[in-house]
């Protein structure tokens, strides 16, 4: 048995779309269990009840390997990076209570307890308890993770589409280096198999600039768009008017700033498969056709539970 923590969601869910392809049982535990079920009967679905260690121990009960994807990507309607700090320590508490023999959690390139950003200071954070607990671990760093699920790639297309003009913050000579979503479920179920601690990197094959990107993009959907190199703080200013009329966060300062100091980037040896190049070609209609709303999808839908 197998718990992926928010199979319902979008890292979660190829997790568990890959250990189901290897035939193996899954549950889940998740923020909303009342969400409709992509995988029906085969996943049971529990709540977090990290009010209630023991509950949430209970979930846990009887399974091998506990694969945690739980975090937030900014602070808001009170959710807080501390919050999620201290929950991650509750979780791993309960799987060490629960019998869990390995933890394999998703964390991000470039965490560090040094960073500058709350998001990769406190992903280091989540990692440093994992490896005090004492249990069998493997961390996976995804970089930029990409899928027909993805935010942020979905909606630097949307943007392309929406508007006569794409601003390109700073010089746009920063790098990252996209992985993707299937490339990145496979390298997590690979790494349970081990019987030793793990730390591993999960990068795809090719690596643009920020505006390179863009330019690919942009290329499949709207051919002759006119970039615009703006100042980093009026390109987040810019997002700010955004959010007032799609009332979502586009992107977040610390977002912007772990961009240029690129963070989505790894020194390791490339694991994945896939080409970005690739996908966009076998996808582009579909990318940007509407836009995701991050709020609308974790947050709204927990306000309408309650």
């Amino acid at each position: 048995m197998n718990v992926v923590t928010g199979a319902f969601g979008y890292i979660g869910r190829y997790i568990t779309r890959r250990l189901h392809e290897l035939g193996e049982p899954v549950r889940t535990i998740t923020t909303h269990p009342e969400k409709p079920n992509p995988f029906g009967a085969a996943v049971q679905a529990h709540p977090y009840s990290f009010d209630q260690p023991d509950r949430l121990a209970a979930s846990l009960a009887g399974a091998d390997t506990l694969y945690n994807t739980y975090w937030i990507r900014f602070e808001y309607g009170g959710a807080t990076y501390q919050q999620a700090i201290d929950n991650t320590r509750i979780l791993f508490q309960a799987a060490r209570l629960a019998g869990i023999r390995k933890i394999v959690h998703i964390s991000v390139t470039r965490a560090s307890l040094d960073a500058d950003l709350p998001y990769y200071r406190g992903k280091a954070l989540q990692e440093q308890l994992l490896v005090d607990s004492g249990m069998l671990y493997s961390i996976v760093r995804p970089t930029l993770v990409y899928g027909v699920e993805d935010i942020l790639v979905n909606n630097i297309a949307w943007l392309v589409r929406t508007f006569p003009l794409f601003p390109i913050f700073g010089d746009g000579q920063y790098r990252l280096q996209p992985v993707y979503v299937e490339d990145l479920a496979k390298i997590a179920v690979a790494s349970a198999q081990s019987t030793e601690n793990a730390l591993i990197d999960a990068i795809g094959p090719e690596a643009f600039t920020f505006e390179e990107l863009v330019r690919l993009i942009a290329a499949r959907l709207k051919p002759g768009i006119r970039l615009v190199h703006i100042p980093p703080g009026l390109g987040i200013a810019l997002g700010g008017l955004i959010r007032l009329t799609l009332g979502d966060i586009v992107l977040t300062r610390d977002e912007l700033r772990g961009l240029m100091q690129e963070r989505l980037t790894s020194d390791q040896t490339p694991n994945g498969e896939s080409l970005f190049t690739q996908w966009l070609a076998d996808n582009h209609e579909q990318l940007g056709a509407t836009y995701t709303s991050e709020i609308g999808r974790h947050f709204k839908w927990r306000q309408r539970a309650l």
